[in-house]
Protein backbone atom coordinates (compact mmCIF):
# COMPACT_ATOMS: atom_id res chain seq x y z
CA UNK A 1 0.00 0.00 0.00
CA UNK A 2 2.92 2.58 0.54
CA UNK A 3 3.16 2.65 -3.22
CA UNK A 4 -0.04 3.99 -3.83
CA UNK A 5 -1.32 7.55 -4.72
CA UNK A 6 -2.71 9.82 -2.21
CA UNK A 7 -5.73 11.65 -2.85
CA UNK A 8 -7.10 14.10 -0.99
CA UNK A 9 -10.85 14.74 0.78
CA UNK A 10 -10.93 18.15 -1.14
CA UNK A 11 -9.92 19.12 -4.78
CA UNK A 12 -6.72 21.29 -5.37
CA UNK A 13 -8.29 25.07 -6.41
CA UNK A 14 -6.85 24.03 -10.36
CA UNK A 15 -9.01 20.68 -10.12
CA UNK A 16 -12.03 23.02 -8.60
CA UNK A 17 -11.92 25.12 -11.60
CA UNK A 18 -11.40 22.31 -14.36
CA UNK A 19 -14.91 21.23 -12.49
CA UNK A 20 -16.57 24.69 -12.77
CA UNK A 21 -15.41 24.44 -16.36
CA UNK A 22 -16.47 21.43 -17.38
CA UNK A 23 -20.08 22.96 -16.91
CA UNK A 24 -18.80 24.54 -20.99
CA UNK A 25 -18.59 20.85 -23.27
CA UNK A 26 -15.44 23.11 -25.56
CA UNK A 27 -14.05 22.68 -21.97
CA UNK A 28 -14.45 19.66 -20.67
CA UNK A 29 -11.10 17.70 -19.35
CA UNK A 30 -12.40 14.14 -19.67
CA UNK A 31 -9.09 12.12 -20.67
CA UNK A 32 -9.05 8.48 -22.41
CA UNK A 33 -7.20 5.98 -23.16
CA UNK A 34 -7.54 3.11 -25.87
CA UNK A 35 -5.41 -0.32 -24.63
CA UNK A 36 -5.12 -3.10 -27.44
CA UNK A 37 -4.35 -6.56 -26.29
CA UNK A 38 -3.50 -9.69 -27.79
CA UNK A 39 -6.66 -11.05 -27.02
CA UNK A 40 -10.28 -10.58 -25.43
CA UNK A 41 -9.08 -9.98 -21.29
CA UNK A 42 -10.80 -12.38 -19.00
CA UNK A 43 -13.61 -10.21 -17.73
CA UNK A 44 -15.07 -12.14 -15.05
CA UNK A 45 -11.07 -11.87 -13.55
CA UNK A 46 -11.04 -7.95 -14.43
CA UNK A 47 -14.20 -6.68 -12.81
CA UNK A 48 -13.16 -8.24 -9.83
CA UNK A 49 -9.51 -6.51 -10.38
CA UNK A 50 -11.51 -3.32 -10.77
CA UNK A 51 -13.65 -3.72 -7.44
CA UNK A 52 -10.89 -4.23 -5.22
CA UNK A 53 -9.00 -1.39 -7.05
CA UNK A 54 -12.28 1.23 -5.90
CA UNK A 55 -11.43 0.63 -2.33
CA UNK A 56 -7.64 1.01 -2.55
CA UNK A 57 -7.82 4.06 -5.19
CA UNK A 58 -10.59 5.24 -3.00
CA UNK A 59 -11.14 8.50 -5.52
CA UNK A 60 -13.11 5.49 -7.62
CA UNK A 61 -15.75 4.90 -5.33
CA UNK A 62 -16.55 9.03 -4.41
CA UNK A 63 -18.57 11.80 -6.07
CA UNK A 64 -17.87 15.07 -5.78
CA UNK A 65 -19.99 17.55 -3.78
CA UNK A 66 -19.79 21.15 -4.10
CA UNK A 67 -19.16 23.28 -0.90
CA UNK A 68 -21.79 25.74 0.66
CA UNK A 69 -21.91 28.96 -1.07
CA UNK A 70 -18.31 27.83 -3.06
CA UNK A 71 -16.63 28.92 -0.28
CA UNK A 72 -13.69 26.71 -1.63
CA UNK A 73 -12.92 23.98 -4.29
CA UNK A 74 -15.63 20.79 -3.93
CA UNK A 75 -15.18 17.84 -2.19
CA UNK A 76 -14.97 14.02 -2.77
CA UNK A 77 -17.53 11.73 -0.92
CA UNK A 78 -18.43 8.43 -0.78
CA UNK A 79 -20.90 7.53 -2.86
CA UNK A 80 -23.51 5.25 -1.10
CA UNK A 81 -24.68 4.01 -4.41
CA UNK A 82 -21.93 3.03 -5.51
CA UNK A 83 -21.99 -0.01 -8.66
CA UNK A 84 -19.41 -1.24 -10.33
CA UNK A 85 -21.19 -2.50 -13.15
CA UNK A 86 -22.12 1.15 -13.90
CA UNK A 87 -18.75 2.02 -14.42
CA UNK A 88 -17.07 -1.14 -15.65
CA UNK A 89 -18.88 -2.43 -19.00
CA UNK A 90 -18.57 -5.24 -22.10
CA UNK A 91 -19.83 -4.63 -25.45
CA UNK A 92 -18.80 -5.82 -29.15
CA UNK A 93 -17.70 -4.04 -32.24
CA UNK A 94 -19.85 -5.39 -35.35
CA UNK A 95 -17.95 -6.91 -38.24
CA UNK A 96 -15.37 -6.29 -39.21
CA UNK A 97 -13.64 -4.97 -36.07
CA UNK A 98 -11.45 -2.44 -37.42
CA UNK A 99 -9.23 -0.21 -35.43
CA UNK A 100 -10.88 2.85 -36.87
CA UNK A 101 -14.53 0.93 -35.79
CA UNK A 102 -12.81 1.05 -32.25
CA UNK A 103 -11.29 4.92 -32.38
CA UNK A 104 -14.73 6.05 -33.41
CA UNK A 105 -16.21 3.77 -30.37
CA UNK A 106 -13.67 5.33 -28.02
CA UNK A 107 -14.29 8.95 -29.54
CA UNK A 108 -18.36 8.48 -28.85
CA UNK A 109 -17.19 7.09 -25.12
CA UNK A 110 -15.21 9.92 -24.45
CA UNK A 111 -16.98 13.15 -24.90
CA UNK A 112 -20.64 11.67 -23.83
CA UNK A 113 -21.04 13.33 -20.76
CA UNK A 114 -20.13 12.25 -17.23
CA UNK A 115 -23.06 11.78 -14.27
CA UNK A 116 -22.15 14.32 -11.92
CA UNK A 117 -23.95 12.56 -9.21
CA UNK A 118 -21.85 9.57 -9.60
CA UNK A 119 -17.94 8.64 -9.40
CA UNK A 120 -16.19 10.11 -12.41
CA UNK A 121 -15.25 6.74 -14.73
CA UNK A 122 -16.18 4.14 -16.86
CA UNK A 123 -13.95 1.29 -18.39
CA UNK A 124 -15.42 -0.29 -21.67
CA UNK A 125 -13.83 -3.87 -22.49
CA UNK A 126 -14.07 -3.79 -26.15
CA UNK A 127 -14.83 -7.60 -27.86
CA UNK A 128 -14.92 -8.12 -31.78
CA UNK A 129 -11.64 -6.65 -32.53
CA UNK A 130 -9.98 -8.11 -35.64
CA UNK A 131 -7.73 -10.65 -35.14
CA UNK A 132 -8.79 -12.27 -32.11
CA UNK A 133 -7.74 -9.24 -30.31
CA UNK A 134 -9.54 -6.88 -27.53
CA UNK A 135 -9.88 -3.85 -26.39
CA UNK A 136 -9.95 -1.78 -23.17
CA UNK A 137 -11.47 2.22 -23.16
CA UNK A 138 -10.66 4.06 -20.15
CA UNK A 139 -12.53 7.26 -20.01
CA UNK A 140 -11.78 10.02 -16.43
CA UNK A 141 -12.38 12.75 -15.71
CA UNK A 142 -9.25 15.11 -15.23
CA UNK A 143 -9.86 16.47 -11.53
CA UNK A 144 -10.11 12.37 -10.63
CA UNK A 145 -5.84 12.55 -11.46
CA UNK A 146 -3.69 13.52 -14.05
CA UNK A 147 -1.63 11.47 -16.43
CA UNK A 148 1.21 10.61 -13.96
CA UNK A 149 -1.31 9.72 -11.63
CA UNK A 150 -3.61 7.85 -14.04
CA UNK A 151 -0.15 5.39 -14.70
CA UNK A 152 -0.02 5.28 -10.94
CA UNK A 153 -3.44 4.08 -11.02
CA UNK A 154 -3.55 1.87 -13.81
CA UNK A 155 -1.08 -0.57 -11.85
CA UNK A 156 -3.78 -1.42 -9.70
CA UNK A 157 -5.26 -3.78 -12.71
CA UNK A 158 -2.31 -4.27 -15.23
CA UNK A 159 0.17 -7.56 -14.36
CA UNK A 160 3.73 -7.67 -15.21
CA UNK A 161 3.28 -11.14 -16.12
CA UNK A 162 0.48 -13.34 -18.31
CA UNK A 163 -0.18 -15.28 -15.28
CA UNK A 164 0.21 -13.50 -12.67
CA UNK A 165 -1.29 -14.67 -9.18
CA UNK A 166 -4.33 -12.40 -8.00
CA UNK A 167 -3.52 -9.73 -5.58
CA UNK A 168 -4.23 -10.10 -1.77
CA UNK A 169 -7.59 -10.01 -0.41
CA UNK A 170 -8.45 -6.38 1.70
CA UNK A 171 -8.64 -6.07 4.91
CA UNK A 172 -12.26 -5.11 6.23
CA UNK A 173 -11.34 -2.35 7.51
CA UNK A 174 -10.80 -1.10 3.99
CA UNK A 175 -13.48 -1.61 2.81
CA UNK A 176 -15.82 1.13 5.04
CA UNK A 177 -17.71 3.70 3.20
CA UNK A 178 -18.71 6.96 4.30
CA UNK A 179 -21.82 8.99 4.23
CA UNK A 180 -21.94 12.48 2.21
CA UNK A 181 -22.48 14.29 5.46
CA UNK A 182 -20.20 12.48 7.81
CA UNK A 183 -17.53 15.44 6.76
CA UNK A 184 -14.97 15.49 10.15
CA UNK A 185 -15.88 19.10 11.52
CA UNK A 186 -12.45 20.23 10.91
CA UNK A 187 -12.69 19.82 7.63
CA UNK A 188 -15.78 21.99 7.63
CA UNK A 189 -13.41 24.66 9.89
CA UNK A 190 -10.96 24.37 6.89
CA UNK A 191 -12.97 25.17 4.26
CA UNK A 192 -14.90 27.99 6.15
CA UNK A 193 -11.89 29.68 7.35
CA UNK A 194 -10.68 29.76 3.25
CA UNK A 195 -8.10 27.27 3.19
CA UNK A 196 -6.38 28.64 -0.25
CA UNK A 197 -3.03 27.38 -1.76
CA UNK A 198 -2.60 31.25 -1.17
CA UNK A 199 -2.36 32.29 2.73
CA UNK A 200 -5.77 34.13 3.77
CA UNK A 201 -3.90 37.49 4.30
CA UNK A 202 -1.96 37.31 0.83
CA UNK A 203 -5.30 36.05 -1.06
CA UNK A 204 -6.91 39.07 0.62
CA UNK A 205 -4.37 41.76 -1.06
CA UNK A 206 -4.38 39.67 -4.70
CA UNK A 207 -8.02 40.38 -4.52
CA UNK A 208 -7.83 44.06 -3.81
CA UNK A 209 -5.33 44.44 -6.35
CA UNK A 210 -7.51 42.27 -9.10
CA UNK A 211 -9.89 44.54 -8.06
CA UNK A 212 -8.35 47.80 -8.27
CA UNK A 213 -4.78 47.01 -10.95
CA UNK A 214 -3.53 50.37 -10.97
CA UNK A 215 -1.96 50.00 -7.32
CA UNK A 216 0.29 47.56 -8.82
CA UNK A 217 3.15 49.58 -9.83
CA UNK A 218 3.48 51.12 -6.94
CA UNK A 219 3.49 47.59 -4.68
CA UNK A 220 6.72 45.87 -3.76
CA UNK A 221 4.49 42.82 -1.75
CA UNK A 222 4.46 38.91 -2.65
CA UNK A 223 0.98 39.76 -3.49
CA UNK A 224 1.78 41.88 -6.36
CA UNK A 225 4.12 39.51 -7.76
CA UNK A 226 1.74 37.32 -7.87
CA UNK A 227 -0.68 39.73 -9.77
CA UNK A 228 1.53 40.33 -12.37
CA UNK A 229 1.68 36.58 -12.88
CA UNK A 230 -1.67 36.15 -12.97
CA UNK A 231 -2.46 38.95 -15.03
CA UNK A 232 0.40 38.01 -17.34
CA UNK A 233 -1.25 34.64 -17.88
CA UNK A 234 -4.48 35.83 -18.52
CA UNK A 235 -4.02 38.82 -20.25
CA UNK A 236 -2.20 37.05 -22.89
CA UNK A 237 -3.90 37.80 -26.06
CA UNK A 238 -1.24 37.03 -28.92
CA UNK A 239 -4.00 35.06 -31.01
CA UNK A 240 -3.38 31.79 -32.59
CA UNK A 241 -1.18 32.04 -35.56
CA UNK A 242 -2.80 29.05 -38.12
CA UNK A 243 -4.90 30.47 -41.15
CA UNK A 244 -6.68 27.15 -41.53
CA UNK A 245 -7.19 25.90 -37.90
CA UNK A 246 -10.00 29.09 -36.71
CA UNK A 247 -13.04 27.31 -36.25
CA UNK A 248 -13.77 25.02 -33.34
CA UNK A 249 -16.94 22.97 -32.57
CA UNK A 250 -17.93 19.95 -30.51
CA UNK A 251 -16.78 17.38 -33.41
CA UNK A 252 -14.00 15.27 -32.96
CA UNK A 253 -11.90 12.49 -34.56
CA UNK A 254 -9.51 10.66 -32.75
CA UNK A 255 -6.10 9.26 -34.63
CA UNK A 256 -3.17 7.32 -33.31
CA UNK A 257 0.29 6.33 -34.78
CA UNK A 258 2.78 4.89 -33.31
CA UNK A 259 7.34 5.85 -33.10
CA UNK A 260 10.38 3.76 -32.27
CA UNK A 261 11.22 5.04 -28.43
CA UNK A 262 15.07 3.97 -28.30
CA UNK A 263 15.60 5.43 -31.96
CA UNK A 264 13.35 8.77 -30.98
CA UNK A 265 15.34 9.20 -27.68
CA UNK A 266 18.72 8.80 -29.51
CA UNK A 267 17.52 11.21 -31.82
CA UNK A 268 17.33 13.72 -28.97
CA UNK A 269 20.58 13.00 -27.35
CA UNK A 270 22.45 13.48 -30.43
CA UNK A 271 20.56 16.77 -31.14
CA UNK A 272 21.84 18.23 -27.62
CA UNK A 273 18.26 17.81 -25.72
CA UNK A 274 15.53 15.49 -24.41
CA UNK A 275 12.72 13.08 -25.95
CA UNK A 276 9.91 15.64 -25.09
CA UNK A 277 12.04 18.65 -27.56
CA UNK A 278 11.77 15.77 -30.06
CA UNK A 279 8.49 14.79 -29.46
CA UNK A 280 7.76 18.84 -29.52
CA UNK A 281 10.16 18.74 -32.71
CA UNK A 282 8.16 16.40 -34.74
CA UNK A 283 4.84 17.97 -33.69
CA UNK A 284 5.59 21.63 -35.09
CA UNK A 285 7.48 20.13 -38.09
CA UNK A 286 4.03 18.48 -39.05
CA UNK A 287 2.13 20.68 -38.45
CA UNK A 288 4.05 22.94 -41.24
CA UNK A 289 3.91 20.14 -43.69
CA UNK A 290 -0.07 20.13 -43.19
CA UNK A 291 -0.46 23.49 -43.52
CA UNK A 292 1.95 23.98 -47.05
CA UNK A 293 0.07 20.81 -48.49
CA UNK A 294 -3.03 22.48 -47.91
CA UNK A 295 -1.38 26.08 -49.95
CA UNK A 296 -1.83 27.73 -46.54
CA UNK A 297 1.85 27.95 -45.36
CA UNK A 298 2.82 29.35 -41.92
CA UNK A 299 5.82 30.39 -40.37
CA UNK A 300 5.05 29.28 -36.37
CA UNK A 301 2.79 28.15 -34.58
CA UNK A 302 1.66 28.23 -30.81
CA UNK A 303 1.92 25.46 -28.85
CA UNK A 304 0.95 24.47 -25.54
CA UNK A 305 2.92 21.98 -23.52
CA UNK A 306 1.34 20.00 -20.22
CA UNK A 307 4.47 20.37 -17.66
CA UNK A 308 4.54 18.06 -14.57
CA UNK A 309 4.94 19.87 -11.52
CA UNK A 310 4.91 16.63 -9.32
CA UNK A 311 6.89 16.69 -6.41
CA UNK A 312 5.50 13.48 -3.94
CA UNK A 313 2.89 10.43 -4.46
CA UNK A 314 0.05 12.16 -4.50
CA UNK A 315 -2.77 11.65 -6.23
CA UNK A 316 -3.73 15.38 -6.61
CA UNK A 317 -2.84 16.89 -10.16
CA UNK A 318 0.11 18.36 -10.55
CA UNK A 319 1.06 20.15 -13.72
CA UNK A 320 1.31 23.26 -15.46
CA UNK A 321 0.65 24.60 -19.07
CA UNK A 322 3.59 26.18 -21.09
CA UNK A 323 2.87 28.15 -23.75
CA UNK A 324 5.28 29.05 -26.94
CA UNK A 325 6.01 29.77 -30.31
CA UNK A 326 7.22 26.90 -32.75
CA UNK A 327 8.98 27.55 -36.06
CA UNK A 328 6.80 25.57 -38.47
CA UNK A 329 8.80 26.80 -41.68
CA UNK A 330 10.97 24.58 -44.08
CA UNK A 331 13.89 24.18 -42.25
CA UNK A 332 16.51 21.52 -41.33
CA UNK A 333 15.74 19.24 -38.10
CA UNK A 334 18.85 20.53 -36.37
CA UNK A 335 17.54 23.97 -36.44
CA UNK A 336 13.89 23.22 -35.45
CA UNK A 337 15.22 20.95 -32.80
CA UNK A 338 17.61 23.83 -31.64
CA UNK A 339 14.62 26.45 -31.67
CA UNK A 340 12.17 24.47 -30.05
CA UNK A 341 14.77 23.46 -27.25
CA UNK A 342 15.24 27.02 -26.43
CA UNK A 343 11.58 27.93 -26.51
CA UNK A 344 10.45 24.94 -24.91
CA UNK A 345 12.74 25.82 -21.65
CA UNK A 346 11.63 29.42 -21.90
CA UNK A 347 7.72 28.44 -21.50
CA UNK A 348 8.74 25.85 -18.79
CA UNK A 349 10.60 28.82 -17.00
CA UNK A 350 8.08 31.16 -17.79
CA UNK A 351 5.32 28.50 -16.20
CA UNK A 352 6.92 28.11 -13.18
CA UNK A 353 6.60 31.76 -11.91
CA UNK A 354 2.45 31.09 -11.75
CA UNK A 355 1.11 27.59 -11.00
CA UNK A 356 -2.77 26.33 -12.63
CA UNK A 357 -3.69 26.37 -8.77
CA UNK A 358 -2.62 29.76 -8.25
CA UNK A 359 -4.24 31.23 -11.37
CA UNK A 360 -7.40 28.98 -10.01
CA UNK A 361 -7.29 30.29 -6.08
CA UNK A 362 -7.07 34.04 -7.50
CA UNK A 363 -9.82 33.30 -9.78
CA UNK A 364 -11.93 31.28 -7.56
CA UNK A 365 -14.87 34.19 -6.33
CA UNK A 366 -15.46 35.08 -10.24
CA UNK A 367 -18.72 33.71 -11.68
CA UNK A 368 -18.73 30.86 -13.63
CA UNK A 369 -19.71 32.13 -16.63
CA UNK A 370 -16.93 34.67 -16.58
CA UNK A 371 -14.51 31.83 -15.98
CA UNK A 372 -15.60 30.06 -18.78
CA UNK A 373 -15.24 33.20 -20.79
CA UNK A 374 -11.44 33.91 -20.63
CA UNK A 375 -10.61 30.46 -20.69
CA UNK A 376 -12.15 30.44 -24.07
CA UNK A 377 -10.48 33.45 -25.19
CA UNK A 378 -7.15 31.97 -23.77
CA UNK A 379 -8.05 28.82 -25.52
CA UNK A 380 -8.12 31.21 -29.11
CA UNK A 381 -4.18 31.83 -28.34
CA UNK A 382 -3.03 28.51 -28.92
CA UNK A 383 -2.99 26.53 -31.89
CA UNK A 384 -2.66 22.81 -30.72
CA UNK A 385 -1.50 21.49 -27.43
CA UNK A 386 0.76 18.51 -26.37
CA UNK A 387 1.21 16.26 -23.60
CA UNK A 388 4.01 13.54 -22.91
CA UNK A 389 3.59 11.05 -20.16
CA UNK A 390 5.92 8.40 -19.24
CA UNK A 391 4.27 4.79 -19.53
CA UNK A 392 6.44 1.61 -18.94
CA UNK A 393 9.46 0.26 -20.24
CA UNK A 394 8.29 -3.31 -19.41
CA UNK A 395 5.50 -5.55 -21.26
CA UNK A 396 2.16 -5.46 -18.84
CA UNK A 397 -1.10 -7.79 -18.83
CA UNK A 398 -4.55 -7.15 -18.73
CA UNK A 399 -6.56 -10.01 -17.05
CA UNK A 400 -4.34 -12.50 -18.84
CA UNK A 401 -4.13 -10.64 -22.36
CA UNK A 402 -0.97 -8.88 -23.56
CA UNK A 403 -0.78 -5.29 -23.99
CA UNK A 404 0.34 -4.62 -27.23
CA UNK A 405 -0.93 -0.72 -27.99
CA UNK A 406 -1.94 2.24 -25.63
CA UNK A 407 -3.16 5.31 -27.05
CA UNK A 408 -3.79 8.31 -24.36
CA UNK A 409 -6.52 11.04 -25.37
CA UNK A 410 -6.03 14.49 -23.85
CA UNK A 411 -8.49 17.00 -23.85
CA UNK A 412 -9.06 19.87 -26.78
CA UNK A 413 -10.00 22.54 -24.10
CA UNK A 414 -10.59 25.01 -26.89
CA UNK A 415 -7.49 24.38 -29.72
CA UNK A 416 -7.11 22.59 -33.18
CA UNK A 417 -5.79 19.10 -31.94
CA UNK A 418 -4.22 17.98 -28.78
CA UNK A 419 -1.31 15.38 -29.48
CA UNK A 420 -0.67 13.51 -26.39
CA UNK A 421 1.96 10.44 -25.88
CA UNK A 422 2.55 7.66 -23.82
CA UNK A 423 5.82 5.59 -23.42
CA UNK A 424 5.60 1.96 -23.59
CA UNK A 425 7.95 -0.72 -24.09
CA UNK A 426 9.77 -0.09 -26.64
CA UNK A 427 7.03 2.02 -28.67
CA UNK A 428 5.94 5.92 -28.90
CA UNK A 429 2.48 5.76 -28.73
CA UNK A 430 -0.10 8.59 -29.45
CA UNK A 431 -3.51 9.65 -29.77
CA UNK A 432 -4.41 12.88 -31.66
CA UNK A 433 -7.65 14.32 -30.36
CA UNK A 434 -9.18 16.37 -33.16
CA UNK A 435 -11.12 19.23 -33.69
CA UNK A 436 -13.00 18.31 -36.69
CA UNK A 437 -14.29 22.24 -37.86
CA UNK A 438 -10.51 23.10 -37.16
CA UNK A 439 -8.38 20.05 -38.99
CA UNK A 440 -10.47 19.79 -42.41
CA UNK A 441 -8.00 16.92 -43.04
CA UNK A 442 -7.20 14.86 -40.04
CA UNK A 443 -6.03 11.97 -42.02
CA UNK A 444 -3.51 13.97 -43.87
CA UNK A 445 -2.74 15.50 -40.53
CA UNK A 446 -1.81 11.89 -38.91
CA UNK A 447 -0.07 11.41 -42.28
CA UNK A 448 2.57 14.50 -42.05
CA UNK A 449 2.71 13.49 -38.34
CA UNK A 450 3.95 9.44 -38.99
CA UNK A 451 6.60 11.44 -41.59
CA UNK A 452 7.61 13.63 -39.30
CA UNK A 453 8.42 11.06 -36.39
CA UNK A 454 10.52 9.00 -39.10
CA UNK A 455 12.60 11.59 -40.06
CA UNK A 456 13.12 12.78 -36.75
CA UNK A 457 14.15 8.76 -35.67
CA UNK A 458 16.23 8.65 -38.58
CA UNK A 459 18.62 11.15 -37.30
CA UNK A 460 19.69 8.05 -34.75
CA UNK A 461 20.90 6.11 -38.17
Amino acid sequence: MADLPRFDRKMSDAEGLMWRLDRDPHLTSTFANVTVVDRLPDTARLRQRMERATWVVRRLRQRVQPVPANLSAPMWVDDPDFDIDYHFRHIALPKPGTMRQLLDLANLIAWDSFDRTRPLWQFWVVDGLRGGKGALIEKLHHTIVDGEGGVQLAMQFLDLDRDAPEPPPLEPEQMTTEQADDTPPDLWRELVSGSLRLPLGLFRQVRDLLADPSGISDTGSAAADTVRNVLAQLGDTDAARSPLWTARSLRRRIEVLRAPFDETRRAAKQLGGTLNTAFLTAAADAAGAYHRRLGAPVGELRASMAVSTRTEQSGTNAFSLARMLVPTGPMPIDERFAAIHAAAEEARHSSQAVSLDTVAAVTATLPTALISRITRQQAQTVDFATSNVRGSREPLYLAGAKVLENYPIGPLLGVAFNLTLLSYAHSLDMAVNIDRAAVAEPEMLRACLVKSFKSLAAVAG
